[in-house]
């Protein structure tokens, strides 16, 4: 990478790794004999649901593969993965129905 010595980058890697570390820890290894408080069980529980979203909506919106512009085979697999998800409440129904439009989208050349 330009600009950036191997000693700066393996700096960043290694205090990312620490720090990943140290909150991976103080849930684990701070906290990990005692028991969760209710509220904080209410909040968790949504983490799985929110970090998939996260990671997908970039990659439908702003697709990197199209230069930024959306196409119609991700947002069609979006729309299929969201409405199997409301109707079944099965994430494995919804992602393997959004998994099989995208793939038609790019068969068909959508």
């Amino acid at each position: 990478m330009p600009g950036w010595s191997d000693a700066a980058i393996w700096g960043v890697i290694l205090t990312l790794g620490v720090g990943t570390f140290l909150i991976r820890w103080s849930f684990l290894g701070a906290v990990g004999n005692r028991p969760v408080p209710e509220w904080a069980q209410r909040v968790l529980r949504y983490t799985a649901v929110a970090v998939l979203p996260a990671l997908v909506a970039p990659q439908v919106i702003w697709p990197p593969a199209t230069g930024g512009t959306p196409d119609p085979a991700r947002l069609a697999a979006a729309a299929v993965t969201l409405g199997m998800g409301l109707l079944t409440r099965n994430t494995l129904a919804a992602i393997v129905g959004g998994g099989v439009t995208l793939a038609l989208g790019f068969v068909l050349g959508l």
